[in-house]
């Protein structure tokens, strides 16, 4: 067993064990598993069956993991997408008035028009386009954004009509949790410990336990069926003319967040080679054919996960990280209580939903990734405004997308006032000239 790892994942050669990789996958997998039940709580409000979407997600991370691993060798997770799910259910169904089967067809058929972007080299292509400065300003910028998150979900931020965001309740047991959660971290990564951001997760989770904000229902729980929601999907109806732009913007959604989220890890990771991502290729093919899945199983879109860097920071470097992720998804469907028990959000007085348990990970993960701040020239304007523009975006924005293409826009912008447009690769000016058409059109 041991030579057919090593010989498929290639783990000397990356430097790591399989010991290593399975903590990895333990950690990403306990980090993301809040969307077995996010998921089905979002996408049932459009009336599909909450238990099949439940077994759905399980499956088609599962099935995305798998991919990203034996196609590209990463560590990096692939699952539902949040803020896409929203889309989905609250703006394409429940303010659009289309069906949650035209819905899935929209997906569908972005996910097609991603893989042949995949095969034709692309999406690759725009990776590779993307300035050194920008890649660094991505993985700060989400590095902040799911710091922002964890705050938000310990309970340690609160939202203020006059200034957006304020201090939270800071007697609050949520507080507590998340505040202990990010002291064990911190102390095991001191003592460079391994386990440390799993280690947090199970003592936040210990605490909830005590103090009845997280909840035991068991272990084991018969798998439930798909059938409600597997082929369902309407495609004619997505292609009918009202529904394009539907189309249009789950595509631009996966565009960037994928390859936002794929930069990010990966400059934290130190997979990033003279400013190539290798297997690039393989990786967006990899979500590209997920999403193409997951819509025929009944679900949204698919996409790299930034709680992936949750494992990268205990050493994740191989797809059997990747592997172990897909595997205890799968289990989550007869496990799905502990699975609850950990991803399980809970509403406060506010009526926000915290999850106290995983936003320590978030927190700490937050800080590995504004390392690469440090890695963004300073000394030259055209690069360092973009990157910060970008940083500063993708937070205060909520979005990876709108995050990606200000700092796109302001970029190109520089770039042809410098008389420096020379140097500009074509494919970013043609998504700046997209980008621009699209808030133009809002």
């Amino acid at each position: 067993m041991h030579d057919f790892l090593e010989k498929t994942f290639r783990l000397s050669e990356s430097h790591t064990t399989i010991r290593t990789e399975i903590l990895a996958g333990v950690t990403t997998f306990m980090t993301m598993s809040y969307i077995i039940f996010v998921q089905p709580a979002v996408l049932s409000t459009t009336g599909m069956d909450f238990q099949a979407v439940l077994a759905s997600t399980c499956i088609v991370s599962a099935i995305g993991c798998f991919l990203m691993a034996l196609l590209a060798n990463y560590p990096i997770a692939v699952a539902p997408a949040m803020g896409h799910n929203f889309f989905f259910a609250f703006t394409v169904v429940a303010t659009m008035h289309y069906t949650w089967q035209v819905a899935l067809g929209a997906v569908f058929i972005s996910g097609v028009a991603f893989l042949l972007m995949s095969f034709w080299g692309v999406r690759e292509a725009l990776v590779h386009a993307i300035p050194d400065s920008l890649k660094r300003g991505i993985a700060v910028g989400i590095g902040l954004l799911i710091t922002l998150v964890g705050l938000e979900w310990s309970g340690f931020l609160a939202a203020s009509p006059a200034t957006l965001v304020s201090l939270g309740d800071l007697h609050h047991p949520s507080v507590w949790m998340s505040a202990m959660g990010i002291v064990i971290t911190s102390v095991l990564l001191v003592r460079r410990s391994r386990g440390a951001i799993l280690a947090g997760i199970v003592t936040s989770t210990a605490l909830g336990l005590f103090f009845g904000i997280v909840r035991f229902h068991g272990i084991f729980s018969s798998p439930p069926s798909i059938t409600p929601v597997a082929l369902k999907l309407d495609v004619a109806g997505a292609f009918k003319l009202g529904a394009i732009p539907v189309i249009f913007i789950f595509f631009f959604l996966d565009l960037f967040d994928s390859i936002g989220s794929l930069i990010g890890i990966a400059e934290q990771g130190g997979f990033i080679r003279d400013g190539q991502l290798p297997r690039a290729r393989e990786a967006l093919l990899a979500d590209a054919i997920g999403t193409s899945v997951s819509a025929l199983a009944g679900n949204s879109t698919l996409v790299s996960y930034i709680e992936s860097a949750a494992g990268v920071a205990e050493g994740g470097k191989t797809g059997l990280a990747n592997i172990v992720t897909g595997l205890l998804m799968l289990l989550g469907l007869f496990l799905a209580p502990v699975a609850q028990m950990i991803g399980e959000g809970y509403k406060n007085a506010a009526g926000l939903t915290l999850y106290p348990t995983v936003a320590p990970a978030l927190i700490v993960v937050g800080a590995f990734m504004m390392r690469n701040v440090a890695r963004i020239d300073w000394n030259d304007p055209l690069e360092y405004i973009p990157a910060f523009v970008t940083l500063a975006f993708i937070p205060f924005t909520f979005s990876i997308t709108d995050g990606i293409a200000f700092g796109f826009i302001s970029y190109v912008a520089l770039s042809v006032i410098a008389g420096k447009y020379r140097k500009l690769h074509w494919l970013m000016v043609l998504f700046t000239l997209l980008f621009l058409i699209r808030y133009a059109a809002i």
